[in-house]
């Protein structure tokens, strides 16, 4: 297709840097997740760890890109920074940066050791304090400006709220996998770290899905732009079960030795009931979701970006399952894990044919946040 042809499709010149949204993230959520998902699957199947190294390498190449473009419109056009900061939707998905991040280093401790071998763990520990702190300033930055700078209604409340305050809970999440290939001493400080994270990322969580059960009841279902929000709560749900799990079971080997040693040994435990009470909760949600998202269906709702908002919750809870089976060797977690998985291939397959074709017509490069809004820089470049 040539560059003419490219640039009749774009609302403007350079749109798909002026108008990239951090709601692209979302795609590297979902792709992220669906890599590991493939690759926890109990069952040894031939070339599915290689299916899924190639969607962990796609999923990396997708963030490499997306930070390139995000960070050029925030060099090229720094007027466009306020708009987006004070949207009350747009904003929010700054989260899904720190957390499409995470699920990339979780692939590389599966995907990258074999080949790298344990060269990997440092790199993997220097981009989870990275990621940590990516998480905790969207946490801290976007509830700030809901709360001086924004407006918002309770009729107009959704679930994409939960987006900014999550990315720490998927931060502790990895914290347990990674906790493991490190020295005892930096295993506990990244293990304090993860459990001070999920502590203030599934606190705020849960105060936010209930404001969302509130707002259901009271103003029904959100318009069909926003069908993908009805997933948004079974994320928290499903992080918070699998940090737990994980975090839990790094922490007696972190903690040997020490006069933790007898909590950590407890924690473990503890973190299979409370995982076990999270699962049943998110469980709850999935179902309430699925019942959503067919009255969405029967409304023509039209794609969207916040369409990957079906994928990663779904994800998380495949991978939770997983975890469940894998110590409780009950064999209802396996095949749960399994449906679960191939539902979100299917959703996958189906939202990134529609970003695809999105993409070849230029429909996603309209920042929501920019219309309405004048550049001079624009202008400029339009002359």
């Amino acid at each position: 297709m040539s560059s003419s042809l490219i640039s009749s499709r774009l609302p403007e010149p350079l749109a798909f840097i002026r108008h990239f949204t951090p709601s692209w993230f979302a795609m590297t959520m979902g792709t992220g997740v669906l890599a590991l998902v493939i690759a926890d699957l109990p069952w040894a199947i031939p070339g599915l760890h290689r299916l899924g190294e190639a969607i962990w390498v796609l999923a990396g190449l997708l963030f490499a890109l997306f930070s390139l473009l995000f960070t050029a419109r925030l060099l090229l056009f720094p007027d466009t920074i306020q708009p987006m900061l004070l949207h009350p939707v747009q904003s929010m998905f700054l989260g899904a940066i720190p957390m499409g991040l995470a699920m990339w280093i979780k692939g590389l401790l599966l995907f990258g050791v074999p080949h790298w071998g344990a060269a990997v763990y440092p790199l993997a520990h220097a981009l989870w304090w990275l990621d940590a702190a990516l998480a905790l300033a969207g946490a801290l930055l976007v509830p700030y400006l809901m709360f001086t700078r924004q407006s918002h209604a309770l009729d107009k409340l959704t679930a994409v709220w939960l987006l900014p305050i999550v990315a720490p809970e998927v931060a502790a999440s990895t914290a347990g996998a990674l906790a493991i290939h490190l020295a005892p001493e930096l295993g506990r400080q990244l293990l304090v770290a993860g459990f001070v994270l999920w502590g203030l990322s599934l606190s705020l969580a849960f105060s936010l899905i209930t404001l969302v059960l509130l707002r259901l009841a009271l103003h029904k279902l959100p318009d069909t732009d926003f069908a993908a929000t009805s997933w948004l709560p079974l994320g928290p749900l499903a992080t918070g079960c699998l940090g737990l799990l994980s975090m839990g079971g790094a922490a007696p080997q972190a903690f040997a030795g020490t006069p933790l040693a007898e909590a950590a040994a407890l924690s473990s435990h503890l973190g299979l009931i409370g995982g076990l009470a999270l699962w049943g909760a998110g469980l709850w949600w999935l179902v309430i979701a699925t019942l959503f998202t067919r009255r969405y269906i029967r409304e023509r709702m039209r794609f969207n970006l916040g369409w990957w908002g079906f994928t990663f919750p779904l994800g998380v809870f495949a991978l939770a399952t997983f975890e469940l089976f894998h110590l409780t060797d009950v064999g209802f977690f396996a095949w749960a894990g399994l449906l679960f998985a191939v539902q979100l291939l299917l959703v996958w397959l189906l939202v990134a044919s529609r970003t695809l074709a999105g993409l070849w017509r230029g429909e996603l490069f309209q920042a929501p946040c920019l219309v309405g809004v004048n550049s001079v820089a624009m202008t400029v470049l339009s002359k």
